[in-house]
């Protein structure tokens, strides 16, 4: 494979993120992604917060509806996010016209996929009523689900065009986003949830309304943001919107086995959390809350591998995949500090995060829910630091187009490790939450070892997902515009 030897100007160096392979650019790129990312995570902890004030019920209901929404959205989302894999090669192939193209092969299939996702409202109550959860749950669990379907929509498209952003690196510009949103969501959670003299109280359904509106909100600001006159001129957003058969045929050939590889990974959790659910309220209420505290620790690490993806694919770009294994190893190492940090705050100081959620609860309730939860995360302290492994080494390898291993090695390690035994120990020897948790954490270890195995190995270095020929455009890349902030 013929390798791009001589870069454009504008991407042999760029003092703002700093040497390319360096501590400087991968911090660059990644901090505001962890920080959109945690603030994410944030806003989930306010909205179980929030429910578990409302009523242990919405607290049972919210994370398994949640769970199955993003179960059956996942793999148009997980699709449509490697768009941003598309345009971090090109933009390191300095080809920016197919950059603005690659976007939008990413909006064709949002919209699609984000009208057929919506009817799923439709199927609501039949579908949290064939599941077995206690009839209380289950009428909160349908309400919450019915109303986030409507989100779909603004979600898918807000991944697409954020791809534009975070794979040419301009991630300040996605945290703000991200950042705005969250407050829209967190502000319009409690007013909606609660009521006031102007708004009557909603709880759960009002919790599910806030996320629209949030996602809505975030869709727009991004579509003001790719319709500015400087984008138009210099990567032609508006210009190069045709619909692209053999661009899209090459998306989704890469693409669609990394959603898949979403899909079937959220719905093992998924399957995970109704086989708790069927343990009873107090197990699934406890499962929910030690994974929302998990969140503080997990969900920044995709900011992290959507960095090392991003960086990874411009290497790729550019011909210098030497310089993608330093970043990654780099990541890696913040990672691990990062994620032993938070080991050690679930082991010793487990009632200080903890205190938000017992602040307005019902003191004999929480305390028998307490007790479990910090049972629940010693299981998490173990299992963080092999979380960040399989993170920062899967997005490596997704990055340089490495998608067809991360679906086999996920779907058999996920069913095979987690969710078959948890079914063999429930039917067969009357599981318990313990031993749920045992196999989910034996998972996790594997799954973080077989990355890093595979990355080791090196096979992503020779991969690409763009066309092999792929050279700058010299209409383009003459331009003075830098490519990341």
């Amino acid at each position: 494979m013929p390798e791009i030897t001589t870069l454009p100007e504008s991407l042999a160096s760029n003092s703002t993120v700093g040497e390319a392979g360096s501590l400087k650019e991968l911090l660059n790129v990644a901090l505001p992604l962890m920080i959109s990312s945690g603030s994410v995570s944030l806003m989930h902890i306010a909205n179980r917060t929030f429910l578990t004030w409302d009523s242990r019920e919405s607290l049972a209901a919210v994370l398994p509806s949640g769970i199955l929404h993003w179960t059956i959205m996942s793999l148009v989302f997980g699709t449509v996010q490697y768009a941003n894999t598309f345009v971090a090669q090109y933009e390191g192939a300095g080809r920016r016209d197919r950059v603005a193209a690659s976007v939008w092969q990413g909006v064709y299939v949002s919209l699609c996929g984000g009208v057929l996702l919506t009817l799923f409202a439709f199927l609501a109550k039949p579908i949290f009523d064939t599941i077995g959860h206690e009839q209380a749950v289950a009428v909160l669990e349908a309400d919450y689900f019915r109303v986030l379907c409507f989100a779909s929509l603004p979600m898918l498209l807000t991944a697409s065009m954020t791809s534009f952003f975070s794979g040419r690196g301009q991630t300040r510009v996605v945290m703000t986003v991200v950042l705005i949103g969250v407050a829209i969501n967190i502000v319009s959670d409690y007013l909606l949830i609660f009521g006031n003299k102007m708004i009557p109280r909603m709880g759960i359904e009002g919790a599910a309304i806030s996320t629209v509106i949030a996602q809505t909100a975030q869709c727009g600001m991004l579509m003001w943001l790719l319709s500015r006159r400087e984008l138009r001129e210099r990567y032609g957003t508006w210009r190069h919107r045709a619909f692209d058969r053999e661009l899209l045929a090459r998306f989704l050939k890469y693409g669609f086995p990394q959603g898949l590889h979403l899909f079937v990974d959220v719905a093992s959790f998924a399957m995970f959390m109704l086989l708790v659910g069927r343990l009873g309220k107090d197990e699934l209420a406890a499962t929910n809350l030690a994974f929302s505290l998990n969140t503080l620790a997990f969900v920044p690490m995709l900011g992290m591998g959507t960095a090392v993806s991003t960086l990874v694919g411009q290497r790729i770009g550019e011909g210098r995949p030497e310089l993608a294994i330093r970043t990654t190893w780099s990541a890696f190492k913040l990672s691990s500090v990062y994620m032993l940090t938070f080991a050690a705050i679930y082991v010793g100081l487990p009632d200080l995060i903890l205190m938000p959620y017992a602040a307005f609860s019902d003191a004999s309730d929480f305390t028998a829910l307490r007790d479990q939860v910090v049972t629940l995360l010693r299981f998490v302290a173990v299992y963080c630091f092999f979380d960040a492994m399989g993170i920062v080494f899967g997005f490596a390898i997704r990055g340089a187009g490495d998608t067809r291993f991360a679906l086999v090695f996920s779907c058999v390690s996920a069913w095979m490790l987690m969710v078959v035994p948890t079914v063999i120990s429930q039917v067969w020897f009357q599981g318990s939450l313990t031993a749920s948790w045992w196999f989910c954490t034996i998972y996790t270890i594997v799954l973080g070892l077989g990355f890093m195995a595979r990355f080791q190995a090196g096979h992503w270095r020779s991969m690409r997902v763009i066309e092999a020929t792929a050279n700058a455009d010299e209409s383009l890349t003459d331009s003075k515009i830098p490519t990341t902030e």
